[in-house]
This record gives C-alpha cells, sequence and structure tokens, in this order.
C-alpha cells in the first residue's frame, strides 16, 4: 500500500511538472482591428511546441483563466490615449488578495487609429498594471518592440478599411511577441 502511495505521488508530481504552460491572450476589440492583432499574437505563441494557448475576449475571460495561465497578454484598442472602458473593467476584476498573479508573465499590445495616438502610452498603462500584481513584464523580441505589440489602423500609409488589410508589419509585431512570450514561459517552466 506504501508502495502504491509512493508511486501514484511520483506520477502525479511527473505529471504536473510535465503540464504545457498556458499563455493566455485577452483583448477587446470594437472594429476587429486588436481581434485580428489578437489572432497574430496567439498564433505567435502555437508556434511554440509545449505551450497551450487560449484566446478570449475580456467578456469571456474569468478569474480561473487568469489564475491558471502562466501568462497574460492583454490588447486594447487606443481609447483617449488609455485602455478601453471593458479593458479598464477587465483589469480592474483581477485577484489581488494572495497574489495569484504574482510572477505570471505579462506582456501587452494595441491598436490605434493614427501614429502617435497613445498606443505607447496605452501599452505602459496594461504593463504598470501588471507590475502592481507582481506579474514579470516581457516587451517584444528587440528595441522596436519594446512595449509590446502595436498596430496603426487609421492614418496613412496604414489606414484600412478591415481588419483583413492590416499591414502585415503589424501582424508580424504580435506574432513575435506572442512567440517571445512563450518561449520565455516554457524556459521558465524547464528551471
Amino acid at each position: 500500500m506504501v508502495r502504491l502511495f509512493i508511486t501514484f505521488s511520483f506520477l502525479l508530481i511527473s505529471c504536473a511538472s510535465n503540464a504545457q504552460p498556458t499563455i493566455l491572450v485577452v483583448y477587446h476589440s470594437e472594429s476587429g482591428n486588436t481581434a485580428a492583432l489578437a489572432e497574430a499574437v496567439a498564433d505567435g505563441a502555437r508556434s511554440v511546441d509545449g505551450v497551450a494557448v487560449i484566446l478570449k475576449t475580456s467578456d469571456e475571460a474569468t478569474e480561473a483563466d487568469l489564475v491558471n495561465a502562466d501568462a497574460i497578454i492583454v490588447g486594447s484598442p487606443v481609447y483617449n490615449a488609455n485602455v478601453t472602458p471593458e479593458i479598464s473593467r477587465f483589469i480592474a476584476s483581477w485577484p489581488f488578495e494572495g497574489e495569484p498573479l504574482k510572477n505570471k508573465l505579462g506582456a501587452a499590445f494595441v491598436t490605434a487609429g493614427g501614429i502617435s495616438a497613445g498606443e505607447e502610452l496605452v501599452q505602459m498603462n496594461i504593463l504598470q498594471s501588471m507590475l502592481i500584481f507582481g506579474m514579470i513584464v516581457v516587451g517584444g523580441p528587440d528595441w522596436t518592440q519594446a512595449f509590446g505589440a502595436s498596430a496603426i489602423t487609421g492614418e496613412a500609409p496604414f489606414n484600412i478599411e478591415s481588419p483583413q488589410e492590416m499591414d502585415e508589419k503589424f501582424l508580424e509585431r504580435g506574432r513575435n511577441l506572442g512567440q517571445r512570450v512563450a518561449g520565455i514561459a516554457l524556459d521558465l517552466q524547464d528551471r
């Protein structure tokens, strides 16, 4: 009986340590542009073998999703140089007591109507919120994406009529961010 208990305990611990890191991508989208960038971020994370990726809107994401994730990537349109009210409510609902988000990875992506319309400010707002919760923030793969990923959608030469027309450069930045966060989550799990 003792041998069976020890074997079962070992298997349980082994399975727990081999669990895939979970990357949660949460966004709010008004026109579909942020949803398109969220898909690119999720695709980048999915390109890393050994991780699970969950993509949800801020209305769909639950506290359990947050607590069970190893990394949380949040996306918002720029709304008066801030996150949308929906993302603000989402962040305000995060569990604080007991620090359940502490040491989880966090990253940000945004879409903006115009160049210099506040995208880096909004990225920093999201990242600052993550820091308050004790999260470890991750930027993009190089200095051109230091704060995450962003896309311009309403000013020439990047103005678009539909999310399907988003400039490939911005989608690539989203994929790069998702891939970097997933890679770091996997590296941290292996330690």
